[in-house]
């Protein structure tokens, strides 16, 4: 549910070489600045509706949280192979760790993201599945000295606020169930670390082509006895979701061809929103509560500041 910034531009050198130039916005044309804004947009919100479908889908059928995970990276599968099919193009493997890291991280991102929109709320879980940017401004604190400064550290604590605002609101208590949605953006922060540098090793097509078809393999692996060939209903609902889930990702590859990357993160962030708003719409989902909204809008904030100051300097992990 991320995105990968490895081909901006014909113009550019390929982002698999060090030391590659930042995009310009200003080589697309104001139309095509128009179309990256509007994909990066859909892409937040096909990944709402993708966990839309799993609220919807309880209703109606049992699907575990697993098989619509499984479902999803399968169709990746599919699609990235007919891509590369029509590129005449395989993948090209340089790093292979990195690559499965990327792939292991990712899994266990989706698969708690689901979790928590399958037991909590779609608003809870979506806004902290987007916690992802505070986290990894908080590991690039540990670990990389120049980025210690206090602007990053009080995002975090900005954030940090936020997410107890949506977590316990009131209460010194923790419902077991909210721990999903937070580790989905815990581990999707070190899916992204494992992306930076994948990107300067791999194109998009190989890093996608190892993660849903590694990932495929994973998931089934770990959760064989959950999937199953399903009925008329049960591939509606494992179909629209991985559809969504997938249309997501390539929109959201699309769209950061033509945005640039600060402009693109903060139109992702902008899921967290929708999250809050559109809850009690789409799910009959209870509506946040007043310090629930103060807490989306502290992690909004922060994503947006994170997202502003992270591409002002050096990002990249050396793993």
């Amino acid at each position: 549910m991320k995105p990968d910034f490895s081909k901006n531009s014909s113009r550019q050198k390929p982002s698999n070489t060090p030391g590659a130039k930042p995009y310009d916005r200003r080589q697309a044309s104001g139309i095509l600045q128009i179309l990256g804004s509007l994909s990066v947009l859909g892409s937040a919100f096909f990944f709402y509706l993708a966990t839309a479908v799993i609220r919807w889908s309880r209703a109606e059928v049992v699907i575990e949280s697993s098989y619509f995970v499984f479902a999803r990276f399968l169709l990746g599968f599919f699609v990235i192979c007919l891509v590369m099919a029509a590129r005449r193009k395989g993948p090209r493997v340089r790093r292979l760790d990195l690559l499965v890291g990327r792939t292991l991280f990712n899994c266990i991102a989706v698969y708690c993201f689901y979790q928590a929109v399958a037991l909590t709320s779609l608003a809870e879980g979506n806004i902290l599945n987007m916690t992802y940017p505070v986290f990894l401004a908080l590991f690039s604190w540990i670990l990389l000295r120049h980025q210690r400064d206090f602007t990053a550290i009080s995002m975090v604590a900005v954030a940090f606020a936020g997410i107890w605002l949506i977590l316990s609101p009131g209460r010194l208590d923790l419902q077991i169930e909210s721990l999903w949605g937070l580790a989905s953006g815990i581990c999707a922060a070190f899916a992204i670390i494992y992306l930076n540098v994948s990107r300067l090793h791999h194109d998009s097509d190989t890093i996608l082509f190892y993660m849903f078809g590694l990932g495929t393999i994973i998931v089934y692996a770990l959760f064989f006895r959950d999937i199953f060939v399903p009925d008329a209903r049960q591939f509606y609902y494992l179909g629209l979701c991985s559809a969504f889930g997938v249309g997501g990702q390539y929109l959201l590859t699309l769209g950061f061809k033509y945005v640039t990357a600060v402009e693109g993160g903060i139109l992702s962030s902008t899921r967290i929103l929708l999250a809050a708003v559109l809850g009690p719409v789409v799910a009959a989902d209870q509506a946040l509560s007043p310090a629930g909204w103060v807490g989306a809008l502290l992690i909004f904030t922060a994503n947006v500041v994170l997202t502003a100051r992270k591409f002002r300097q050096p990002e990249l992990l050396k793993l």
